[in-house]
């Protein structure tokens, strides 16, 4: 796994480059400033960042918020201030784990990896979500192809499925295109339906 790790205390930056790489993680940059953090994310495509809040130029909120913009990826926070206003920005930022200064060893790796499993768990809620709406949309198209063929050419309702599952199999064309096209047709001649 690739961390992006951003830091503004030199010496701390490489205790977490130490422990990390100790841990077997690659870190595949190190940022001074969040608009560091920020273009590094951008250039090396890290598999996780791990980000200390108060740095210069940009804090790490709003430079994980800029992160998230552009790729998302599992994001924890550090930082010596456990203020609930922090955590709450943190959280409406996307961040998915906070740990407060000074943390150990046995509080940053679990961290980090739970912070990775619901990041994958979210993402693929978001491409079940995806898929769900893609099927539902192709589903009312090719009800409302049905409908217009039920009424334009006096079919039954099956046998409107029928004629649209044909056409679909000698265009080589998915369904919901067919449908589609159907609509685009029939639903805009002023003597159909």
């Amino acid at each position: 796994m690739r961390i992006l790790v951003a830091e503004d205390e030199t010496i701390i930056r490489l205790d977490l480059r130490a422990l990390l790489e100790r841990a077997g993680f690659e870190v595949c940059a190190e940022a001074r400033d969040g608009e560091e953090a920020v273009a590094l994310a951008r250039s090396e495509q890290p598999d996780v960042a791990v980000l200390d809040v108060k740095m210069p130029k940009l804090d790490g909120i709003e430079a994980a918020r800029r992160i998230l913009d552009e790729r998302p990826i599992p994001i924890v926070m550090l930082t010596a201030y456990g203020q609930d206003e922090l955590v709450q920005r943190a959280a409406e930022a996307g961040v998915f784990g906070y740990l407060v200064k000074p943390f150990r060893e046995q509080d940053l790796l679990p961290a980090i990896r739970t912070a990775r499993a619901r990041h994958e768990e979210l993402t693929a809620l978001r491409e079940e979500a995806e898929s769900l709406a893609e099927a539902l949309a192709a589903r009312k198209a090719i009800e409302r192809a049905k409908g217009l063929l039920m009424a334009k050419e006096g079919l039954s309702e099956q046998d409107a499925f029928a004629r649209l599952r044909k056409a679909s199999q000698i265009s080589g064309r998915p369904l919901k295109v067919v449908a589609e096209a159907l609509i685009a047709t029939l639903g805009s001649d002023p003597k159909g339906v």
